[in-house]
């Protein structure tokens, strides 16, 4: 398996212009894996250049066509699968389950929308005054630069180039610093698949925000899809305000899991785990507060001890394993200083709490006796850390989940009928309603309030890659 670690810009591999490198280390045992290009300021000029050369003929391909090659990428990896997942394991850290089941789904992206690029809906009417036709034409947005972050360095960059590409645009990905080889293998797949030069090109821009902002000033990019914090994304925002450039943010998160009275014990623990362990709690989506009914709350507690407790933790390519490392050292720090100021405002340690001393570990961990509102609750843990918060009245439950300026995902356990109320109540995007995992290619993922804007996936996925124009016809 070839791992690039170049720029590829205009159809051709290159390192970048400064001859620049930084080192892509993997987590479990903190070795460097490779030394990726560092992009400087005239790569990513010459990436917008290149985008900006081939937007005509790639807006002019036959949706067909754009189809058939994004079909034959996912064809691709659908062979691959499994060197496509043990490239994340090596520079992510995950564990083999989550990779594999990473891959599964970013490639799905590919296949969903090469079939939405041939249905692109538009409009022939009647105006009412009967004078004219109305003619409502959907085309493609233009030059787009996409930013991935690395927890999900697949599915994040399928999942913005599938729609962009299906739409008519081209594109600049621009990966995590953290995970560039995962992208650059998405690329190599679609170059391997046919992609005209010029339409994909990727980019590792070092300082990254300054260059960046030096490509959103150039009148040629016309979108920005961004995957990450709202703290950045704010920034990017306010960047693409002077040039009114369109954005679709997917931003920070702080999903509430509601157990209500009543709920299915075995069904709350079962999704409870995977809503919160999926990909070790690094994920946008990943129950942040867990708010269980009194009635259920020291049942709760001991079943997602018990089941903890029986996770193994280690290097991703052990396949044994359930969760692997965080993706630095850094990152599994700010974990365990979450955890050690939960404790210090009052919450008590069940579970974990202990940093590996080698490599990027964290344990699962379990706080019982945590309260709404402290640090815990009001940040994103991004690891794997289970915090209970107990309450008596549903409506005071609904309260608190929504006491966040965060409103992507949520979760609710209960009887159905019951759970899907308090959904309706939930302010969020996106709600699980007796269930662990919500992402599918097939349905729109986003957020509300400080959490994005714009939905990834779905049939509105390649909307957003997409301009209204309004033709009249004199009747």
């Amino acid at each position: 398996m070839k791992l690039h670690t170049d720029l590829f810009i205009d159809g051709a591999w290159r390192a970048g212009a400064g001859g620049r490198r930084f080192d892509v280390v993997d987590p479990s045992d903190l070795s460097t894996i490779a030394q990726f290009a560092i992009a400087e300021e005239q790569d990513c000029m010459d990436a917008v250049d290149a985008a900006a050369a081939a937007q005509e003929g790639w807006a002019a391909t036959a949706p067909r066509e754009r189809g058939e090659l994004l079909r034959a990428a996912y064809e691709i990896l659908s062979d691959e699968v499994e060197d496509f997942a043990a490239v994340m394991v090596r520079e992510n850290g995950k564990s083999w389950s989550d990779a594999i089941g990473e891959a599964t789904y970013a490639k799905e992206f590919f296949r969903w929308f090469s079939e939405e690029a041939v249905r692109v809906p538009g409009d022939y009417r009647l105006a009412p005054a009967g004078d004219k036709r109305i003619i409502v034409d959907r085309q493609p947005i233009g030059v787009s630069l996409l930013i991935t972050p690395w927890n999900f360095p697949a599915a994040m960059a399928t999942r913005k180039l599938a729609p962009a590409l299906a739409a008519g645009c081209t594109t600049i990905l621009k990966p995590a610093r953290e995970t560039p080889l995962t992208a650059a293998y998405v690329v190599e797949v679609l170059f391997r698949a046919g992609v005209p030069r010029g339409v994909v090109n990727l980019v590792t821009p070092v300082p990254t925000g300054p260059l960046v902002r030096r490509m959103i000033d150039r009148p040629e990019i016309r979108k920005l899809s961004f995957t990450g914090s709202t703290e950045v994304g704010r920034d990017l925002l306010r960047a693409c305000a002077d040039s009114v450039v369109n954005t679709s943010m997917e931003l920070g998160g702080n999903a509430p899991l509601v157990v209500l009275p009543g709920a299915d014990m075995d069904t709350a623990v079962e999704g409870a785990l995977l809503a919160k362990m999926r990909n070790g709690g690094s994920a946008c989506t990943a129950a942040n507060r867990f708010y269980v009914h009194s009635s259920l709350h020291d049942e709760f507690v001991a079943r997602m001890d018990d089941a903890l407790a029986k996770m193994s933790v280690g290097p991703g390519l052990d396949r044994s394993n359930n969760l692997g490392a965080l993706v630095s050292v850094p990152e599994r720090d700010k974990v365990a200083a979450l955890v050690d100021r939960a404790v210090a405002e009052g919450a008590t340690l069940r579970r974990g709490g202990r940093a590996s001393a080698e490599g990027a570990f964290y344990d699962p961990t379990l706080l019982t006796g945590v309260e709404h509102g402290s640090t815990i609750t009001t940040t994103e843990i991004f690891g794997p850390v289970t915090a209970v918060v107990r309450f008596d009245d549903v409506d005071e439950a609904v309260r608190m989940a929504n006491d966040t300026v965060y409103g992507l995902m949520a979760y609710v356990f209960g009887e159905e009928r019951e759970a899907v109320r308090v959904a309706r109540r939930l302010e969020a995007g996106m709600v699980a309603v007796n269930r662990g995992v919500v992402s599918d290619p097939a349905a729109p993922f986003g957020g509300v309030k400080q959490s994005g804007l714009g939905r990834e996936g779905g049939s509105e996925g390649i909307l957003e890659y997409l301009e209204e124009k309004y033709i009249a016809l004199t009747e």
